[in-house]
């Protein structure tokens, strides 16, 4: 077997063993509120949408910085194991 072809296996073996051991946090969309088409059902019912609407607008701001967090800690590890391919590149040449 050839250098390259060892070193080819071992970069698939180490990216598959890094991407295992990533611990991403999954962001969840909350649900869309449901209103009644029904005007009455709607009226009936005031109190619980508003408050669905309520509990919505509070989870779509939780999504949002669990998104922009969970986007933050990625570049944050793509950086890292940028620099740690340059470095295995580095010490393989050597």
């Amino acid at each position: 077997m050839s250098t390259s072809r060892n070193i080819r296996y071992v970069l698939i073996v180490w990216f598959v063993l890094v991407a295992s051991s990533v611990q991403a946090e999954t962001c969840l969309a909350p649900s869309r509120p449901f209103v009644p088409s029904d005007p009455a059902a709607a009226k009936e019912y005031e109190d619980l949408i508003r408050q669905d609407f309520e509990t919505y607008i509070s989870d779509v701001q939780d999504y949002f910085r669990c998104m922009e967090g969970e986007r933050a800690r990625a570049f944050t590890e793509a950086q890292e194991v940028s620099q740690e391919y340059g470095r295995f590149v580095q010490q393989m040449a050597n």
